[in-house]
């Protein structure tokens, strides 16, 4: 790496600390945006500058946004009588690209770890709650990953939220479609037939 000039070393040192990209990766980057015509690489770095000038959370779901509602938040379209409980934004998107939901969502920014120190208190519960408490939100879909983090904070939640007007819902787990019985991890399996419905 030594043999390029110090302006190349350094934007190949900064690419190379985004995640999921290592140094060969931003060397290539690197070498592409000095071969790619001036226009392209002002309008990635007036992008960049504006992602950090503009994004924020909308103040309903903590979703990302660069108003201060959300698009989905912001849609009249959408159901407000049901809830989707994730975990971060990106899971909120992963739903979305699905088109499985109509409904609106809540980002937790995170999960309950306590040998992390991530109690209830450093998770946006106290607003899903105020949330709740506005009324006419009929169902709460727990969203939260299939971990012991995700399944912890899932029980957590319906602990808290359960209520004679409130259906408390949590997504299905198990076998994914087109997955082979004998190549799926014995947890997995378990998963699936602890949360078989019928048919």
């Amino acid at each position: 790496m030594s043999h390029y000039p110090p302006t190349i070393l350094e934007l190949i040192r900064r690419i190379a600390r985004l995640p999921g990209i290592g140094e060969k990766t931003a060397e290539r980057l690197t070498l592409h945006l000095i071969s790619a015509p001036r226009a392209e690489v002002e309008q990635l770095a007036r992008a960049l500058i504006a992602v950090k000038e503009k994004t924020r959370t909308c103040r309903q779901c903590f979703g990302l946004s660069d108003e201060a509602l959300c698009p989905i938040c912001a849609d009249p379209a959408r159901d407000t009588g049901q809830i989707c409980v994730v975990e971060q934004a990106t899971d909120m998107v992963a739903i979305e690209k699905s088109g499985a939901f109509r409904g609106r969502y809540h980002i937790l920014q995170g999960a309950l770890a306590p040998m992390d120190g991530i109690g209830p208190e450093n998770l946006r519960i106290a607003e899903l709650r105020r949330r709740l408490e506005s009324g006419g939100v009929r169902e709460v879909i727990l969203a939260t990953s299939p971990t012991v983090a995700g399944d912890a904070t899932a029980a957590y939640l319906a602990r808290i939220l359960a209520g004679p007007s409130l259906r408390l819902t949590r997504i299905a787990c198990g076998v994914p479609i087109g997955g082979d019985l004998k190549f799926i991890d014995q947890a997995t399996l378990k998963r699936a037939l602890d949360g078989r419905h019928g048919i």
